[in-house]
């Protein structure tokens, strides 16, 4: 199998690494944060917008994307791409995180999972066989194969059964045909099990997947247990493939987990808190639809250069809030993915340049 990865430079200091994923619709630069579009759109922007901040890979979601608008739909539009008109890369989850999410709502067999729907109650069933059969119809880059998010906490008799059962479906997940093209990434579970995650890390490391994740972690643990669970996890992973951290997580943590060797992450916060009017600055957030800056008429944040902070200030963002207006959402919305976009950069930078530990001790 050709390699889609390649690395070009390794932090002397810590195990961040620079590299480069090339799919059919492009090159990824890592480590890169991927902003999540789950229902085919990434929530307040348009895929021109994306593409102007320098997104270069987004998500979407099997599970959401089946049952609305449904793969007839998506199948006769030529795949999610051109449904979408996103023109770059794209990953789709399996629908495995909605097996944890949705708990109250499904039943698990040997075979994958028997849902009710979230919309209408009506029954389907998700499995290995049919994540990737909808991967394939919406035609992603990168179909990740179908596991169980282990919840947290989890005892470690429902943590090894959960695993054997996932390890069942992702080979099942690798068995399946897929288009000309598309990549397909594994996932390391165990909860936070050292020699569950050790396991489940080598025996994925043994089948040829064209790269490898990290799910079941930001699931409610404490941020040193996440730590500490890629520290034993990632040195299994095969080095000279992508390592994808799932649904993670604050910039401390993203730099964090670049700094133990991780390349690839995606998050739902910058466009959850965007649309709850806090914004990220510095190294914190600020809620600016709070009162407190109904005068204040300086930018979100004086030291950036995206359009929101180019334009308006605090108070008229708070402004929008306050009144309902939903360019206040789009504006937060904005600033946010160009701050995460921005420090991915800052990230790459760092490490080209030897000063990755600088960066780090900033965040830390």
């Amino acid at each position: 199998m050709t390699s889609c990865f390649e690395i070009s430079r390794r932090c002397p200091e810590t195990g961040a690494r620079r590299g480069r994923l090339t799919t059919r619709h492009g090159t990824v630069e890592t480590p890169v944060f991927m902003p999540v579009g789950t229902r085919g759109t990434v929530k307040a922007m348009t895929p021109g917008e994306m593409e102007e901040l320098g997104a270069e890979i987004i998500l979407g979601n099997t599970y959401h994307l089946f049952l609305r608008p449904g793969l007839e739909i998506i199948g006769r539009a030529g795949g999610l791409h051109r449904f979408s008109n996103w023109r770059c890369s794209l990953l789709t989850d399996s629908g495995g995180f909605q097996v944890f999410s949705l708990a109250k709502l499904r039943k698990i067999t040997p075979d994958g999972v028997k849902f009710a729907s979230h919309i209408d109650g009506s029954r389907f069933f998700l499995g290995p066989v049919e994540s990737m059969h909808i991967q394939r119809v919406l035609d992603s880059d990168i179909v990740m194969a179908f596991d169980e998010c282990t919840p947290y906490p989890a005892t470690f008799a429902q943590a090894e059964k959960s695993l054997r059962m996932t390890l069942r479906w992702e080979r099942m997940s690798f068995e399946q045909e897929l288009n000309p093209g598309q990549l397909r990434f594994g996932i390391v579970q165990g909860s936070l099990y050292r020699d569950l995650r050790i396991h489940s890390a080598r025996e994925l490391a043994a089948i040829d997947f064209d790269g490898y994740s990290i799910g079941g972690l930001s699931v409610g643990e404490p941020e040193e247990a996440m730590f500490e669970c890629l520290d034993y996890t990632v040195p299994e992973m095969p080095a000279e493939k992508p390592r994808y951290l799932m649904g993670v997580g604050t910039p401390k943590q993203i730099v964090e987990a670049v700094a133990r060797g991780v390349d690839m992450f995606d998050c739902v916060m910058p466009t959850r808190l965007g649309r709850h009017g806090s914004a990220f600055v510095g190294t914190t957030t600020i809620p600016v639809k709070a009162g407190r800056y109904a005068e204040d008429f300086t930018p979100i944040d004086p030291n950036c250069e995206c359009y929101a902070c180019r334009n308006f200030t605090r108070a008229y963002i708070r402004h929008l809030f306050n009144v309902g207006e939903i360019l206040g959402v789009r504006l937060v919305t904005l600033h946010n993915i160009h701050y995460f976009l921005t420090l991915m950069r800052r990230i790459r930078a760092a490490i080209e340049n030897g000063t990755f530990s600088e960066l780090r001790r900033e965040f830390a």
